[in-house]
This record gives C-alpha cells, sequence and structure tokens, in this order.
C-alpha cells in the first residue's frame, strides 16, 4: 500500500490538448536538491525499506522488458539513486528512483533523447519461456510493451508501461511504469513495478500510483 501522505498524482497525459509549458529558466538544480527530493521508505508506508544489495546507480531498470537489460546511464551526469522494496507473500512492489543532475539543460535534453531512442526501439510484444536456473525462477510469460509521451507542468519526457502475463498454469501479473522527465539540468527516471501472485488481471490501483509517485517527487523537486 502507498501511504496517503503522497502528494496527488499529476495528469500525466501524452495526448493532452494543452500547450506545452514555456522552458524553465534559472540557475543548474544542485544534486543535493534532487537528491533530497527522491522518495524515502518513511514516505511511502511501513513495509517499504531500503533493499539489501541495491542495484548499480549507473544502471536504470529495463525498458523493453523480456530478458533485456535495462540502459546503462547516458553520459554526463552526476546520479542520485533510491532504490526501494515491499515484498510481502502475495506480491511485491519496487520503486527505482534515479536523478540525473547534468551540467546544464542542453545536456539532459540530449540524455533524455538517447534514453527516448532505447525505448523506441522496444518491441510491442515479448514472449518468454519458462526459466528454472540460478538466477531466476520464473514461469513462462507474454509482455507488452507500451511508450507514451508525457508533458506536464514544465517536465516532458515519456512513460514505458510494461505489462507481463503469465502461463495460465501460474496465475501472476507484473506491472512496471518506467517515467524518464526532464527540466532545466535535470532527468528524473523513476520505475515503479507490482509484482500479483494468483492475480490474472492489472491491479486497479497501478496506474494510480505510479502517477503518485512520480508525481509526489516532481513536486518536491519543482525546478
Amino acid at each position: 500500500m502507498l501511504a496517503a501522505a503522497l502528494a496527488g498524482g499529476l495528469a500525466l497525459a501524452g495526448c493532452s490538448g494543452d500547450d506545452p509549458a514555456p522552458a524553465p529558466t534559472g540557475p543548474p538544480v544542485e544534486v543535493a536538491t534532487v537528491r533530497g527530493s527522491l522518495l524515502q521508505a518513511t514516505d511511502i508506508g511501513a513495509t517499504w525499506r531500503a533493499p539489501e544489495e541495491p542495484p548499480p546507480a549507473n544502471q536504470l531498470v529495463s525498458f523493453c522488458g523480456g530478458d533485456t537489460t535495462g540502459p546503462v546511464v547516458p553520459p554526463g551526469p552526476q546520479v542520485v539513486a533510491a532504490p526501494l522494496v515491499d515484498e510481502g507473500t502475495k506480491g511485491a512492489q519496487t520503486l527505482h528512483q534515479t536523478g540525473l543532475v547534468y551540467p546544464d539543460a542542453a545536456a539532459a535534453a540530449a540524455g533524455l533523447a538517447s534514453l527516448r531512442a532505447v525505448a523506441d526501439a522496444c518491441p510491442p510484444t515479448v514472449t518468454m519461456p519458462a526459466r528454472d536456473d540460478a538466477q531466476r525462477r520464473e514461469p513462462a510469460y507474454t509482455e507488452t510493451v507500451r511508450t507514451t509521451p508525457l508533458d506536464e507542468g514544465g517536465w516532458t519526457g515519456f512513460v514505458v508501461i510494461r505489462h507481463k502475463t503469465y502461463d495460465p498454469a501460474h496465475p501472476s501479473t507484473a506491472d512496471t511504469a518506467v517515467a524518464v522527465l526532464t527540466r532545466r539540468n535535470v532527468v528524473i527516471v523513476d520505475a515503479y513495478a507490482v509484482y500479483r501472485l494468483g492475480a490474472a488481471s492489472t491491479s486497479p490501483q497501478f496506474d494510480t500510483d505510479w502517477k503518485r509517485l512520480v508525481g509526489t517527487v516532481l513536486n518536491r523537486l519543482g525546478a
């Protein structure tokens, strides 16, 4: 569960008829500001915590799903990260937050473009066989991947939505939203995933939850 104290989610829709906000101006955002804007476990809920073995800060969550690795951080930024997990008997949630602090807005825009190119190259559907080895034990599944542009409050970018459906003999689902947004000299990469054991459909709260998590970070950061 996500704490009610989180700020209301932004309406992160790429098909809005509103004109995009003008590009913000001002001095570069500092690394300390970005670090202080990322959520901590206590901000979200009592069952959340930092993982025992945090992933490498320069390796992002997979955009394309399947067995693909996530993209590496584009060159140039200082990187701050705050991964969090919530693991239970009926499923799990993860939140990988990465802030990329570039020297200027042009460098941040180039970083965003590099990551968008990765997302645009993802196949729309991935089918994977069952796997049972030392690294992973997972039934066969089909995963869909969809990328949508985002433009909200001066933050621009995109979100990759992945939906994983397992073999009917193992009814479970996994949904992931990877939001990548830039403003001024900062790129925020927030990846929220929820895994539901014994469920045949997406969590009804998934869309609301990822927008709320991303929106809270952006509201804190301001920029």
